[in-house]
């Protein structure tokens, strides 16, 4: 396997982990940013609580290392995460600015999820790191 891959996964998970490890603290303490995002989509607070939980158990599920399992579990449930706050926003008539850092987002974690792939075949199959 090509170092270069390697360096892609690192730094799309890690950036990926440490974006929603700060969303899901913003979202369970309720600070002001994520209280408007609410108000703009009509949304109860205490789906706050969730979303954030939700989050942070996202992060660890990628970045942890003893279950695959649960990694390719966090992924779809992180892209659910995203698909539907890409959707919400698009319902309620979001400016493009306001939905493009998900897109971002989304992006960000396919080069994660897929250089994840890569590795765990080259792993597999023997292939040199």
């Amino acid at each position: 396997m090509k170092k270069s891959t390697n360096i892609i996964y690192w730094i799309t998970t890690v950036l990926f982990a440490l974006s929603f490890i700060y969303g899901g603290y913003s979202e369970i303490t309720r600070d002001a940013a994520s209280m408007g995002v609410m108000d703009f989509l009509h949304y109860p607070y205490y789906l706050l609580t969730i979303l954030g939980a939700a989050k942070l158990l996202g992060a660890f599920g990628i970045l942890q290392r003893f279950s695959p399992t649960l990694r390719e579990w966090a992924y779809a449930g992180i892209t659910i995460d995203i698909l539907g706050a890409i959707f919400s926003m698009l319902a309620v008539g979001a400016a493009f600015m306001m939905i493009f850092p998900a897109f971002v987002s989304l992006i960000i974690l396919a080069a994660s999820y897929f250089t994840m792939r890569k590795r765990e075949k080259a792993r597999i199959f023997g292939v040199a790191m």
